[in-house]
């Protein structure tokens, strides 16, 4: 899965660190999914979505 995480972040400023702990995770899965090495769960999609204040399909794009 492809994902603007890494765009959305830069736009706002955050480190990977800050954006982690606003959503309750750690910096090695923010960095993790940054690098489309992992998926994150349902609940964590929409977590990143609410706080870019965008949709789920907006960060996130399926391999084709």
């Amino acid at each position: 899965m492809e994902n603007r995480l890494a765009e959305l972040r830069a736009t706002r400023g955050l480190s990977q660190a800050a954006l982690a702990e606003v959503l309750g995770t750690s910096r090695q899965t923010i960095i993790s999914i940054e690098r489309g090495r992992f998926d994150p769960s349902l609940p964590l999609a929409f977590k990143i979505a609410h706080h870019f204040e965008t949709t789920i399909e907006q960060v996130f794009t399926p391999d084709p």
